[in-house]
């Protein structure tokens, strides 16, 4: 599969690693241009290639975006419109800024902007250290740590669930888009390692 990334930091640099690992191509982006992506492409090897955001976009069948929240209006909306289109960041209100968002979630608010983009809210809730050295795709799902999802397509959800199978975690379906601000900063499951079994069990509880 084609995947773009859009930010190149600790989180979109991780999952680059992951995919590109699993044997997707990958084409990676930042704010800053693509010749500062040397050493990253470089240390990922084959499969991985720096762009332009323009051309993440254009290249991937899924993009992870990983930038700061507030930066979400610079995404090149008219060549996301029909991908699945990952949502990794968070909304830090000290970093991006008091937002009036009006009654929705961060991602909702992503997805109102991008118009026609499949949007899935995942790989926002691990800390990104967990994210590169915990994935075990050859251990069985429940012994496996969980990543998140929400969405309202329901095959965007599927899409991404199976690249998270694939690079070693257990995807957990938290519901719609409505329901991500239960994967947002300051949520119980956020920044809290589990497997699918405890998830279960906070979701059976609603303590999440």
């Amino acid at each position: 599969m084609k995947i773009g990334i859009i930010g190149a930091g600790k989180i979109g640099g991780t999952a680059a690693r992951l995919f590109a690992r699993a044997g997707h191509e990958v084409a990676i982006s930042n704010s800053r241009g693509p010749e500062t992506l040397s050493g990253l492409v470089d240390e990922i090897g084959d499969g991985a290639r720096a762009v332009t955001m323009e051309e993440a976009a254009d290249f991937g069948e899924v993009v992870l975006e990983a930038i700061p929240f507030g930066r979400y209006e610079e995404l090149p909306a008219d060549r996301l419109a029909g991908k699945v289109f990952i949502d990794a960041s968070n909304y830090y209100p000290k970093r991006d800024g008091e937002m009036d968002l009006g009654g929705l979630t961060s991602t909702e608010a992503i997805a109102r902007y991008l118009g026609d983009a499949r949007v899935v809210k995942a790989f926002n809730t691990m800390y990104y250290g967990t994210l590169a050295s915990e994935g075990r795709p050859d251990a069985p799902r429940e012994e496996r740590l969980v990543l998140f999802v929400a969405g309202d397509d329901e095959d965007a959800k599927a899409v991404v669930s199976r690249l998270i199978e694939e690079i070693g975690f257990a995807p957990v379906d938290m519901g719609p888009l409505k329901e991500s601000h239960r994967q947002e900063p300051g949520a119980p499951v956020y920044n809290n390692p589990m497997t699918p079994e405890r998830a279960r069990e906070m979701l059976a509880e609603r303590s999440v």
